[in-house]
């Protein structure tokens, strides 16, 4: 999501939760996402993993722009979508939640691990 404040672009970043990042910054900030099952509309999935992650559906979007996609260092491959629109008022942001074993079992691996963030 992005929106046009005093002649500049703002786009709407988000910092992925859990242990994991608790304590990082730097290259953590990105897109919302999720991952689209084989053969899934991938601008659904991306409309559906912008509402889960930032917590409300943008009824007012634009118009979906396609960006492309990439290969992350990991292997995922993200799909890139964009629309004008802003927050609500008031917005309050919310945490995804979800159980995890801590400390990880003995064969935990986070390349392996599908949990959601």
């Amino acid at each position: 999501m992005f929106r046009r404040r005093n002649k500049e672009l703002e786009v709407l970043l988000a910092h992925p939760g859990g242990p994991f990042f608790a304590r990082k910054d730097d290259g953590a900030w990105t897109i919302p996402k999720g991952e689209a099952a084989p053969g899934e509309d991938l601008l659904t999935r991306a409309q559906i993993e912008f509402e889960e992650e930032v917590g409300f559906r943008p009824e007012s979007a634009r118009g979906w722009i396609e960006l492309g996609s990439i290969k992350q260092k990991g292997g995922k491959t993200v799909h890139a979508w964009a629309f004008e629109g802003d927050l609500p008022e008031p917005f309050e942001p919310k945490s995804n939640l979800f159980e995890m074993e801590w400390p990880p079992a003995p064969n935990f691996s986070p390349r392996r691990s599908r949990a959601k963030n």
